[in-house]
């Protein structure tokens, strides 16, 4: 007979374990290091607002979330059109109630042929109406975030790099780095410049990289960039293609906020200098969704678009974790295909992301700060050196628990964007009331007093 792990207690029926109690069971090294409090100030701020959230009825005294690229401005108009038109979207093809045999099914991961056609439509409506996006050529995921991560799977191994202009969207070091295990390498950018990337900075990233010997596959960017606000030119994207085919690695395009513009700057999609030259197609792949332009981060659509055919394949197979639920998708098929909804509400969207950039600048003009003139996104990128003790990281670490822990105000520092200039701060402005602005103007104005400001 083996021996027992277990015994008798007082002769009875009642079997007690010899094990030791006290040991614990071990989970993988990933778990274990994701388990650990995330350090970043982006992180600590999400997890204070959410204990202490600002409401200007119920929590008059709350922190103000600015550091959430979120955009409430235009949900009165997806609640109209929901209103009148949600049990039509669910109901189609049906005499009777829902549609349930078309909604409980199991369909394609990738998302269903009808999306992809009108998902084509409206991407050609936003990045560029003289670009025809190709239907077959579309893979939908579950929000951007594992769009971005499942191109990193598909054109890097682990341990590989990307380069990555900064100062860039702090979310990038999760989407890129938890499970891939690749490296994120900034490639810094000067406020002279307007922080915009240059042929220079990539090459000498690039240089310094591959003598650690580090294997670079990639540059990863978003246009319109985040957190800065600003677009890529043409002349500007035609340089990063021939970077990266002098290089041979892969491009992402990030180009979720392309809809979300209050300038008078156009536009310009990386699939449009892809069609106008007839070479390097297999060699970038744009990333897109609806969380921003169309205000509905909680639908969780988003979209891998390449021309490559051994990653077209790969990303959907890689959406067997990712889909997008099938009623959400019978919504936006219906949504999407109502293309004067569509048109009326981009182009109200961005009159009032626009009114409220202007609102929001004029306050830090009053102030004395400086800031990045934008024309693309939820946010300004914000100079709040002078407010600082010290020109350093320090400094700026010191002014963000002020601003966070004094006048209740959650924006991103700079160094959690990889910024190589202390002093820069990413405020989203898109979640705010026009008295919201004023309150968190003046609450700013609070911290200023208690600075040694010169001038």
């Amino acid at each position: 007979m083996p021996p027992s792990n277990f015994s008798s207690s007082n002769g009875g029926n009642n079997l007690v374990s010899t094990f030791d109690s006290t040991k614990v069971v071990p989970v993988s090294a990933m778990a274990a290091a994701l388990a650990k409090p995330d350090q970043s100030p982006y992180y600590i701020a999400f997890d204070k607002v959410r204990a202490d959230a600002y409401n200007h009825l119920t929590n008059p005294n709350g922190i103000i979330q600015l550091g959430l690229s979120e955009n409430t401005l235009s949900l009165d108009l997806i609640n109209e059109w929901l209103m009148k038109n949600l049990n039509d979207s669910l109901c189609r093809g049906s005499d009777f109630g829902y549609n349930i045999d078309k909604l409980a099914p199991y369909q394609p991961f990738d998302g269903t042929k009808e999306l992809k056609e009108v998902m084509a439509s409206f991407m050609s409506q936003v990045l560029g109406k003289t670009i025809k996006f190709v239907p077959s050529q579309i893979v939908l995921t579950c929000g951007a975030n594992p769009a971005n991560e499942m191109l990193c799977n598909c054109v890097a191994d682990p341990g590989d790099a990307f380069l990555v202009p900064a100062p860039y969207y702090p979310g990038f070091n999760r989407d890129m780095k938890i499970r891939t295990t690749v490296e994120l390498i900034p490639v810094h950018t000067r406020s002279s410049d307007n922080f915009i990337v240059t042929i220079e900075a990539l090459d000498e990233a690039y240089n310094q990289a591959i003598k650690q010997g580090k294997r670079v596959k990639g540059l990863l960017f978003a246009n319109p960039a985040n957190p800065v606000g600003t677009m890529f030119g043409r002349e500007t994207l035609h340089n990063l293609l021939d970077f990266a085919r002098e290089k041979n690695i892969h491009i992402i395009s990030d180009e979720i906020y392309a809809g979300s513009r209050y300038g008078n700057e156009q536009f310009v999609s990386m699939a449009e200098i892809i069609e106008a030259r007839s070479m390097d197609k297999d060699r970038v792949h744009i990333v897109y969704g609806l969380s921003k332009d169309l205000c509905i981060p909680g639908f969780r659509l988003g979209v891998v678009y390449t021309w490559n055919q051994d990653v077209l394949i790969a990303s959907k197979k890689f959406t067997r974790f990712c889909s997008v639920p099938l009623p959400i998708q019978q919504i936006l098929i219906s949504m999407l295909s109502d293309t004067k909804f569509t048109q009326n509400f981009l182009k109200v969207n961005q009159e009032r992301l626009r009114k409220r950039y202007d609102l929001f600048v004029e306050g830090l003009e009053k102030l004395g700060l400086g800031y990045t003139k934008g024309s693309a996104g939820l946010y300004c990128w914000v100079n709040m050196s002078r407010l600082m003790s010290s020109n350093d990281e320090k400094g700026e670490l010191e002014l963000w628990e002020k601003l966070l822990n004094i006048a209740k105000i959650s924006v991103t520092p700079g160094a959690a964007c990889h910024s190589s200039e202390p002093g820069w701060f990413r405020c989203c402005f898109a979640k705010l009331s026009e008295k919201d602005v004023s309150l968190t103007i003046e609450r700013i104005r609070k911290v200023e007093e208690t600075c040694n400001v010169s001038g």
